[in-house]
């Protein structure tokens, strides 16, 4: 096999062990915050940082959420780590943004996050805030989801089927998995744009 055939078997298997009785649950978590007029903060480093950007907008366009994620702001983010320090940044953002318990966090991270390893000790100390205050956590993780799955009131696990591309396949299904929940009949509220302009295909 070439390694993009490989890449793409190693993909295929991801989605045969997706556990989907996780993502409903976080879809009625999402439902439930919805009706009580709940915020959703989105929390991710690096190309998880990206995703939340992405996952923000579908948030609130397609399902009618309110929803913010602190990476969108590169000015205080980059003010507070230069002058607070990175372990924080995450957990301040939401005390000024007086997280509360009608809201949620979701995480999205590739390892969860673990204060032992010294690894995105940010998502801990914020998903540590979000349990102080009783707010929902939910997460969208890879590996064992370290810290976040821990705590989490429901976390989808991104399954490793190869140690070698743990990140990679991580950060691309918490894509393919968020697009799934903000497709579900129980939270889109909006239609996408493509799909409402082409009439669909006889069957």
């Amino acid at each position: 096999m070439t390694f993009a055939q490989e890449f793409l078997a190693e993909a295929k298997a991801v989605i045969e062990r997706l556990d989907t009785g996780a993502i409903e649950r976080v879809v009625e978590h999402l439902a439930a915050l919805r009706a009580r007029a709940g915020r959703l903060f989105i929390l991710g480093v690096g190309g998880s940082a990206g995703n939340a950007s992405h996952a923000v907008n579908d948030f609130r366009k397609l399902v009618g959420i309110e929803a913010y994620a602190p990476t969108d702001n590169v000015s205080e983010l980059t003010a507070r780590t230069n002058d607070e320090g990175w372990e924080t940044t995450f957990s301040a953002w939401l005390k000024v943004s007086k997280l509360r318990s009608t809201d949620a966090v979701l995480v999205f991270s590739v390892g969860g996050g673990s204060l032992e390893r010294n690894v995105s000790p940010n998502l801990v100390r914020a998903v540590q805030h979000a349990k102080e205050v009783g707010a929902v956590v939910l997460g969208i993780v890879g590996r064992d989801g370290g810290f976040t799955a821990t705590v989490a009131d429901a976390t989808v696990i991104i399954p490793t089927v190869n140690d070698a591309h743990i990140t990679p396949h991580s950060e691309a299904f918490q894509g393919v998995v968020w697009h799934c929940i903000v497709s579900h009949p129980s939270l889109k509220a909006n239609a996408t744009k493509w799909e409402s302009v082409v009439a669909p295909t006889a069957v």
